[in-house]
């Protein structure tokens, strides 16, 4: 914790600037909330609140550039000169009093208040109800805020019950502040946030997933969901994650699925890869639970089709938490097709292609991450063996072909020119033959054989073209998925 002589160093000048004119007008002027918190334990402010007796109307014209457009009063006084986004809006708010919270999330009304003590009653953790004066150097400290950062423990402001009862998402806060801060939660608190983490079925699942999100994005993200879980919260966000626990595996994996996904997103937060990545690990293996069957035959445990299943949950999970749809897309698709198998004596190059486009070729290294995540959460002690070098190697081969129909030397407007046929599903039909031809033969994607082999293609009845598209399509796939079985099989895999 730092010497509080050494505080106002701290503190930037763009910040000094606005208490300062507050006082000068002849208003109270304080920090407060998380920015003190922050400072106190040694960490560079994400934003800086101040708090005062003025009200919004008192506050607007002491400054050259503001907005306010809330119905709490705060202020935003604007800051254009600062590269620093922390200094370029700083907010002041005037001290409040709350009506109850009747949905659990937000305050029926908000009156000002003229009392700095009445408005550090209504915040949520001592650590945050911490307010300090820059001129005087002096702190508002009614909750003994200072000594629990001392003592690496997190305190609700007064009762924790109708802390967590105002409001509900409180109970994830206090998760991720433990968390963030390496903190621990006092018994009482733990006990209330048991109590109360049904009400966070009455919170926008938007601001659920931003919290989750944050837990994620933590240095430890694997305890996080452990205390989520311990403290009975985890189920009204991710229940299936639990779904995990207790279930043993088989073959090389020495740990539960529950352990295993964890460990897997430990391993992605490590190595600082970004949050699809991570959620992908979290949730690589999410399908097992209910795919697990007992084979007499094989006297051990299967997971057959845990891959697919497990994309369509990650898929449910995060249309669920609200997460923005290009990310669900991405998500649940290295979740879907993570189960891809590295035997380089016996994978092609044409399964290594199809692989590629069905992640997609932006995909296909987040992909590997995600294996390098599972190999890891497995307990294996290298990242990357060999095999997995070679494979990357044969994604770069790979890539060199097309592994989708918009990677072919040829579109659908250049077909029309050169057949002279109409729009229609006759020209998707030969894009997909020409696109399985240069599968089997990447020399094909020219454009002077996909011209002359789409003249002679478009010869064809629709019915045929349709027949030949989907014969070769069956045809490579029942041939694939031959290979991936007999090595799936060979290393007791599912």
């Amino acid at each position: 914790m730092i010497n509080e002589k050494d505080l106002n160093n701290l503190i930037p000048q763009e910040v000094s600037y606005v208490t300062r004119a507050l006082e000068k007008a002849g208003f109270e002027a304080f920090l407060v909330g998380g920015c003190v918190r922050d400072m106190l334990l040694d960490k560079k402010p994400k934003d800086w609140d101040i708090t005062t007796n003025a009200i919004p109307e008192q506050i607007i014209p002491l400054f050259e550039k503001t907005f306010y457009e809330n119905e709490y009063g705060t202020v935003g006084v604007v800051n254009e000169n600062t590269e620093d986004e922390s200094l370029k809006i700083i907010e002041v708010t005037p001290y409040r009093l709350e009506a109850k919270y009747s949905d659990n999330r937000r305050p029926d009304s908000v009156t000002f208040s003229n009392k700095l003590e009445e408005d550090l009653q209504r915040r949520d953790f001592t650590i945050n109800a911490i307010a300090y004066n820059v001129s005087k150097g002096h702190f508002v400290d009614p909750y003994k805020g200072q000594k629990d950062i001392k003592d690496n423990v997190l305190n609700t402001v007064g009762v924790p019950y109708d802390r967590f009862n105002e409001d509900a998402l409180r109970v994830l806060r206090a998760i991720r502040l433990a968390i963030e801060l390496s903190f621990i939660i006092t018994p009482s608190t733990q006990e209330a946030i048991k109590k109360t983490a049904y009400t966070l079925q009455n919170i926008a699942k938007e601001r659920i997933c931003d919290e989750f999100v944050k837990i994620i994005e933590s240095e430890t993200p694997m305890e996080g969901i452990i205390l989520a879980h311990e403290l009975e919260v985890l189920q009204y966000i991710v229940p299936e994650l639990e779904e995990g626990i207790d279930k043993k595996q088989n073959g090389s994996h020495v740990y539960t699925v529950w352990e295993h996904n964890l460990r897997s997103l430990r391993h992605a937060t490590n190595r600082e890869w970004p949050l699809h990545v991570k959620l992908a690990a979290l949730f690589h293996d999410i399908g097992k639970p209910a795919t697990r069957r007992w084979s007499k035959e094989k006297n051990n445990y299967t997971f057959y089709g845990h891959d697919v299943v497990g994309g369509r949950m990650t898929q449910k999970i995060m249309e669920r938490l609200k997460f923005p749809k290009k990310m669900v897309i991405k998500v649940s698709k290295l979740v879907r097709f993570h189960l891809f198998f590295s035997d380089i004596e016996k994978i092609t190059l044409s399964a290594v292609r199809r692989i590629v486009r069905n992640v997609e070729p932006e995909n296909v290294w987040d992909l590997m991450k995600v294996r390098a995540c599972d190999r890891i959460g497995m307990g294996r002690p290298k990242e990357s063996p060999y095999r997995l070098r070679k494979y990357k190697s044969m994604i770069e081969e790979a890539m060199r072909a097309p592994v989708s129909v918009q990677m072919l030397k040829i579109d659908g407007a250049t077909i029309m020119d050169v057949t002279h046929e109409t729009p229609g599903p006759k020209i998707g039909f030969i894009l997909h033959a020409l696109l399985e031809e240069t599968l089997n033969d990447p020399d094909n994607n020219n454009k002077m054989f996909l011209v002359k082999r789409a003249k002679e293609l478009v010869k064809l009845p629709i019915s045929d073209l349709k027949r030949l598209s989907d014969k070769g399509k069956q045809e490579k796939e029942k041939k694939e998925g031959e290979e991936l079985k007999e090595i799936r099989d060979r290393h007791g895999v599912k």
